[in-house]
């Protein structure tokens, strides 16, 4: 499972956000109060939604835990934002930079293993460190969570080893 390593410019987002913990997850809530709202978003760039980690500064995989508090989002991309078109919807600016992107394939039941690979076994053998900037996930809007067949983009901020 190597990635694509990719420079990504900025991208503005239109979305919802909480703050949780893997203890205290509270994705299916938050997906389900964005979901029905998404296609009334106006200036959307493409049909992909972005599930989006904002971690505390400093933190990394070596001290996450499942009571480690983070603030995750719904949302989509748009290439402007006017708060007065969206007031029920929040703006998030996503940090351009370098990432490394898996696919994860499978149910996202099986998300964890993906996890463990990528920051247990590719990125200490890689060129690569953890850059302290959002983590997020891109897929579809027909992604379903559930379905073996189901595929989404894993996008893990990195600078160069140098």
């Amino acid at each position: 499972m190597d990635p694509k390593i990719i420079a990504l410019e900025e991208k503005k987002l239109i979305g919802k956000s909480k703050r949780m913990s893997l203890e205290e997850d509270s994705t299916q809530e938050l997906w389900k109060s964005f979901m029905p709202h998404r296609h009334s978003i106006p200036h959307r760039t493409d049909e992909m939604l972005y599930n989006l980690k904002v971690f505390d500064q400093g933190l990394g995989p070596m001290n996450f835990s499942s009571s480690t508090t983070f603030i995750k989002w719904a949302a989509v991309e748009v290439d402007q934002i006017d708060p007065e078109e969206m007031p029920a919807m929040e703006t998030h600016l996503l940090s351009g930079g370098i990432y490394a992107v898996f696919l994860h394939r499978g149910p996202a039941s099986e998300f964890n293993q993906t996890l463990q690979y990528i920051f247990k076994e590719w990125l200490p053998s890689s060129s690569y460190v953890l850059d302290d900037r959002e983590h997020f996930e891109r897929f579809t809007e027909d992604y379903r969570p559930a379905d073996p067949e189901s595929v989404e983009e894993v996008w893990i901020p990195v600078q160069y080893r140098g």
